[in-house]
């Protein structure tokens, strides 16, 4: 099967035909000979690379303005969802639901912190229909948490729980840490002394932002 590499990486990078071939006349020949022995592969490795860093350069200078467009209430409720308790789904107390479904046992583990922080008044995993756009594609944060006015620096919070955050520094490569530096700008545009967003890998990280720690 013959392959039309540059036209390949044209169609899924959106870059010129002459930027792909300066691209991979610059490609050390070992690396190149990849192509030769499985071209599907390198056509999808090499064009993630290049939408990567082309992302990089988009977003270092990007910025949001506040529209009218809200989203409405029945956003938390026009989902029927679906789960086994016990396994991705649990009970709760300060949840907007009485039960919730969770991607992994680290959120929880995350969640029944939560439910057990004096400080917090309700707190909802946020739908998948809850998103911010970024130039490499739509973005969702996994919390939204209201805490009890008076013990905490911020009333609203919006989080993004990750597991490791050393892996998450904007200089490094990969489409969520782009996705999370646009959510950043997001919200720095649209948050006051109430509202903020971070990311943060436990509820210790959490409760370290939220005091002002």
């Amino acid at each position: 099967v013959r392959y039309d590499l540059v036209g390949k990486l044209v169609d899924e990078t959106k870059l010129t035909r002459k930027a792909i071939v300066k691209i991979l006349k610059g490609i050390r020949p070992k690396t190149f000979y990849l192509f030769r022995k499985n071209p599907e592969e390198f056509i999808l490795k090499a064009a993630r690379i290049i939408n990567e860093q082309k992302a990089t350069m988009i977003i270092q200078h990007i910025t949001y303005n506040p529209i009218d467009e809200v989203y409405d209430t029945n956003i938390f409720t026009e989902n029927t969802l679906k789960g086994t308790l016990g396994q991705d789904a649990i009970e709760v107390k300060k949840h907007i639901y009485e039960y919730l479904l969770t991607d992994s046992n680290k959120e929880r583990e995350f969640a029944k912190e939560l439910d057990a922080c004096s400080e917090v008044c309700v707190y909802a995993k946020l739908p998948r229909g809850f998103f911010i756009s970024t130039p490499v594609g739509d973005y969702n944060p996994d919390w939204a948490i209201v805490f009890n006015e008076g013990k905490v620096k911020h009333i609203y919070f919006v989080a993004e729980t990750k597991g490791k955050l050393e892996s998450l520094h904007f200089d490094t490569r990969g489409i969520e840490k782009v996705k999370i530096h646009c959510a950043r700008e997001h919200f720095k545009r649209i948050s006051n002394s109430m509202v903020k967003y971070d990311v943060v890998d436990s509820y210790k990280k959490l409760m370290d932002k939220v005091m002002g720690q």
